[in-house]
């Protein structure tokens, strides 16, 4: 995998920029088969950045609704990277 398939998005939210501003935590949507250390290592490519630590989470897809018919939304993996202190990344 390259760096542009394993990051697919940033989850720009308002509870994400707060924790930009105050801890250096940038939110991403991954491919759901990379890891941490594929992770750490494509953010630090594209942004030119030092990542301290990151943590993942799979996001489980939701049921909905849509007139008579059920379905689900697809499942997707969450990774929160933490920079060092030094760098930031501008997402605007």
């Amino acid at each position: 995998m390259d760096d542009f398939s394993i990051i697919i998005r940033p989850l720009i939210t308002e509870q994400g920029m707060h924790f930009a501003n105050v801890k250096g935590a940038y939110s991403f949507e991954v491919n759901s088969k990379a890891n941490k250390a594929q992770i750490r290592n494509a953010v630090e490519r594209i942004y030119n950045v030092k990542v301290q630590k990151v943590r993942t989470a799979n996001r489980r897809g939701k049921y909905r609704r849509r007139g008579r018919n059920f379905g689900m939304t697809s499942s997707w993996k969450k990774a929160v990277v933490y920079l060092k202190p030094d760098f930031h990344i501008d997402l605007f």
